[in-house]
């Protein structure tokens, strides 16, 4: 009998693995490609690419070698300074020495969304591609592949003003004020997100996920009402974002006045009745969430864990058959 018990244990470990790689299988995405850079883009022509000004001669191409850039010949180039820092967002030091992390645009075609891809996820120690995407999107930008890199650690919130000047440089302006906020947001929520870093029950995804669903909201209470959320209608709307994504016991109270205090600005800038940041947004959430939730969803869709329940009820009427 205790060689049948082992017998047993083997098989439902063997099937619960097998079910285990089913849904990784299952939620695997498709990874996004980036840009080549020996295609002449029709609305940008040549690719962007913006390096940090604090690099060498020798570190920039070591930068566009990471970024794949098989040519310096076949994008356009230029420096992003301390200067630039200032003129977009109002702030920072000048200090071009510091500028380190860089990046390689290319305009999209429209409904693309906004694509961020870092090449070099170690050196860029604190933002995420869906922390780029976001804050990119509350300051207008739209329809573009962004990929982002540094030859060295930093935490990479300088590549942001890299894309604004790719844009500048483009001749297509950004709205200062939303600049300015979307600078606010990525340093918000880079805050929160390190300060739970530690936390088992915090998911980066899901907070990203949360900070869209805000975002969203607020446009969608604003575009029924008439005017702008309460700061009341803010913090149920940021508590009921987080308690969709299983963040409600994560974020503390200081956390969320934190959030609450951003998104009273954030619906204060055009971005609130903005039908491209709302296009945009739709996009960069289905991105989101490709990345958790949909294999279990479509388990539950499919019936396969009736399936999978009714199999290990059969296994256990069979033992317990044994013993009647």
């Amino acid at each position: 009998m205790k060689q049948f018990k082992i017998k047993i244990i083997k098989t439902v470990t063997i099937i619960t693995t097998m079910t285990s790689v089913a849904f990784l299988g299952d939620a695997n995405v498709e990874a996004a490609e980036g840009i080549d850079t020996s295609v002449v883009n029709e609305a940008w022509g040549l690719p962007t690419y913006v390096y940090g000004g604090g690099l060498s001669d020798e570190q920039i191409q070591e930068t566009a070698d990471i970024l794949k850039i098989d040519s310096m010949e076949n994008v356009a180039s230029v420096d992003v300074t301390g200067e630039d820092l200032q003129d977009y967002l109002n702030t920072g030091s000048g200090n071009t020495a510091s500028m380190i992390s860089s990046v390689l645009v290319q305009r999209e075609d429209e409904g693309e969304g906004v694509n961020v891809l870092i090449e070099t996820p170690d050196d860029i120690t604190e933002i995420t591609q869906e922390q780029y995407a976001n804050a990119a999107i509350t300051a207008g930008v739209e329809d573009v592949t962004i990929m982002v890199a540094s030859i060295r650690p930093v935490t990479g919130e300088s590549a942001l003003t890299g894309i604004y000047k790719a844009f500048d440089v483009n001749g297509e302006d950004l709205d200062q004020d939303r600049m300015e906020v979307a600078q606010e947001e990525l340093e918000t929520t880079n805050q929160i997100a390190q300060e739970n870093s530690g936390d088992s029950e915090f998911d980066t995804s899901r907070f990203d996920q949360a900070i869209v669903e805000i975002k969203q909201q607020l446009a969608e209470l604003k575009e029924q009402q008439g005017e702008l959320a309460t700061r009341e209608d803010i913090e149920q709307i940021i508590n009921d974002a987080l308690e969709n994504n299983n963040l409600q016991n994560v974020i503390t109270q200081e956390q969320l006045d934190r959030l609450l205090s951003f998104f009273e600005t954030y619906q204060q800038t055009g971005a609130i009745d903005s039908d491209q940041v709302k296009e945009q947004l739709g996009k960069l959430s289905s991105d989101i969430r490709s990345k958790f939730g949909d294999a279990i969803q479509e388990a539950e869709d499919s019936g396969l864990f009736d399936k999978i329940g009714n199999f290990f009820r059969s296994i256990w009427d069979a033992v317990a058959g044994l013993f009647n």
